[in-house]
């Protein structure tokens, strides 16, 4: 079955489409689609926001969805492929993977936009969409969703690996050689992207830093970052989720304030090394010591030469090699919307593909709504 997989990223900068053939899991092609100008400040202005009108909600969910629909059918065209099923992740907006008090009852919430039914009727092909809600019913935190790929794909008899995503948050899965899929450990590392190209936009009005060219002009200021290093987040045990929420535009300010009247190339720097460390901390900090190899890089960051370097260096010192995605035969840029695919063609098969040791549920859970054509 030829499976299309669509994700947004928390860092808003576009769509992501991913040929599937599974079972057999055979990637014919992906694709990157950038957001128009103003839909990204729009989906960047609706996330976590204090105060937004419910019309503007209404109309973002139902334009994604069109853009979302215009994004598989170029990508089937591009590559003369036609898909059977589509499984979209949408663009978050907010997500609360713990509970919390509301009208006198306790919450956890999540909310992914981008109308599944116009995908559905503009392309033809059912749709798999809102993913994450089925796994917070069964008391786990939504996210994250990737390990169930990354065990399917990458799992090894000999190797343990940790599979390092970097997207607009970072987020690992490890897996020890030979294990199973309950010995999984997966959960957010922290800033991804988003702090570096919050403040790349910011300083430079670019959008993100390509190349990673303006953290290579900069000198960290330790300081800095060990004082954010230091934060609740950081020390808080897994399983355990983050967003815009903790790493969004408040973040980006309090983290600017705090660079004081240091060189623009300086703070770029050191944002970009807040993520190098925050993702080896976590794996010093809650992974058993010596049991893993290898890092496996995907998503946005794997493009990054100033962050790879950084981060090649603190695997140095746990002696782990770092490899990317690409290295094993699925483009890093490819491997969130193949994800969704995946869990997509679980879900049509009636089959659960939560990972409870990542989430945080209590059970398995068939994940997703489906919308027909």
């Amino acid at each position: 079955m030829m499976v299309a997989g669509v994700m947004s990223g928390t860092s808003a900068d576009g769509i992501n489409v991913a040929l599937v053939r599974l079972p057999r899991f055979e990637l014919p092609g992906h694709a990157e689609y950038a957001y128009p100008k103003n839909v990204r400040a729009a989906v960047l202005a609706a996330m976590n926001a204090g105060n937004i009108s419910v019309a503007e909600l209404a109309r973002l969910n139902f334009l994604l969805g069109e853009l979302y629909a215009q994004a598989v059918l170029a990508t089937e065209k591009k590559f003369k492929v036609r898909s059977q099923l589509i499984g979209c992740h949408g663009q978050t907006l907010y997500h609360q993977g713990q509970a919390a008090k509301f009208l006198g009852q306790r919450i956890a919430a999540t909310w992914q936009t981008g109308e599944a039914a116009i995908i559905a009727a503009r392309t033809g092909r059912p749709v798999v969409s809102d993913f994450r809600p089925a796994d917070m019913a069964a008391g786990g935190q939504g996210a994250p969703l990737v390990p169930y790929l990354d065990y399917f794909f990458y799992r090894d008899r000999r190797v343990g690996r940790v599979l390092q995503n970097i997207g607009g948050i970072a987020n690992l899965t490890a897996i020890p050689a030979a294990a199973s899929s309950d010995q999984l450990i997966a959960f957010d590392t922290g800033p991804g992207n988003m702090v570096m190209d919050a403040l790349s936009e910011r300083l430079f009005d670019k959008t993100f830093d390509s190349g990673g060219r303006l953290a290579a002009r900069g000198r960290v200021l330790e300081a800095v970052v060990e004082e954010f290093l230091s934060g609740a987040f950081f020390r808080r045990r897994p399983p355990k989720t983050a967003g815009r929420e903790e790493f969004g535009r408040e973040f980006a300010e309090k983290f600017l304030a705090r660079c004081g009247k240091a060189d623009k190339h300086d703070v770029i720097a050191t944002a970009t090394a807040l993520t190098a460390r925050s993702i080896a901390g976590a794996i010093r900090r809650f992974l058993p010591v010596g049991e893993f190899q290898e890092m496996i890089v995907a998503g946005g960051g794997a493009s990054n030469p100033a962050l790879m370097a950084m981060l090649r260096r603190e695997l140095k010192e746990l002696e782990m090699k770092l490899r990317t995605s690409d290295e094993l035969g699925l483009p890093a840029a490819a491997k969130e919307a193949a994800a969704f695919a995946l869990l997509a063609y679980e879900t049509w098969r009636h089959r659960p593909s939560n990972v409870p040791a990542a989430t945080g549920a209590r059970r398995p859970a068939i994940l997703g709504k489906i919308s027909y054509a």
